[in-house]
């Protein structure tokens, strides 16, 4: 694991990682909650999240001319990664279109046939993956991978956005048990220096 890996992984289980009882927007319930915009709108964790993400879609070899997603996870990745690049376009996907001014559900990069990578901050049931992905094919923009930050390992999650994305290879930075393992770790070293 690279060394802005392993910062990225650090800072998610301290700054994003909760345990309790959670209220999924799935509608389901959980043990833990992971909330990356904690980390991705901090400053050193919006840096690491830029390089850890332009990392992956360098050895995959993508070479997309933009990246972006629905808003509000895919938010602070997508600026991320575009200012660490200076190179790359984002884009942001609206839940429904505008309802006053151009009506545009695109905002930012909008290059028709153009290969992208979807991006999204954590992937329970897809839905919001699936979203972007559809809204992205329907303006006519070819996906060339799809990325979440964390994956929670549900049961519908990665069918979902893999079914959607079609021959678009999905990858997840971490997983949901990546970020709790580190979590745990963290925390029990505290405990140690603290006894």
């Amino acid at each position: 694991m690279s060394t802005a890996r392993q910062e990225l992984l650090s800072l998610l289980a301290t700054k994003s990682f909760r345990l309790g009882e959670f209220k999924l927007s799935s509608g389901g319930t959980s043990d833990y909650y992971i909330d990356c915009r904690t980390t991705t709108l901090d400053g050193r964790g919006s840096q690491l999240t830029g390089k850890v993400f332009l990392e992956e879609i360098e050895a995959r070899g993508w070479k997309p001319e933009a990246i972006g997603g629905l808003t509000m996870g895919a938010d602070p990745i997508v600026v991320a990664a575009t200012v660490t690049s200076g190179k790359l376009n984002g884009f942001l996907v609206r839940k429904a279109e505008k309802q006053h001014g151009t009506g545009q559900r695109i905002e930012g990069f909008r290059g028709k046939g153009a290969r992208v990578v979807i991006v999204d901050d954590v992937c329970t049931t897809g839905a919001s993956t699936v979203q972007a992905i559809e809204a992205a094919r329907e303006f006519g923009i070819e996906i060339a991978g799809v990325m979440c930050l964390v994956e929670r390992e549900e049961a519908k999650g990665r069918p979902n956005v893999e079914k959607t994305a079609a021959s678009a290879p999905f990858i997840s930075i971490f997983t949901a048990n990546d970020v709790r393992k580190q979590h745990l770790a963290i925390s029990t070293q505290h405990s140690a220096f603290s006894s």
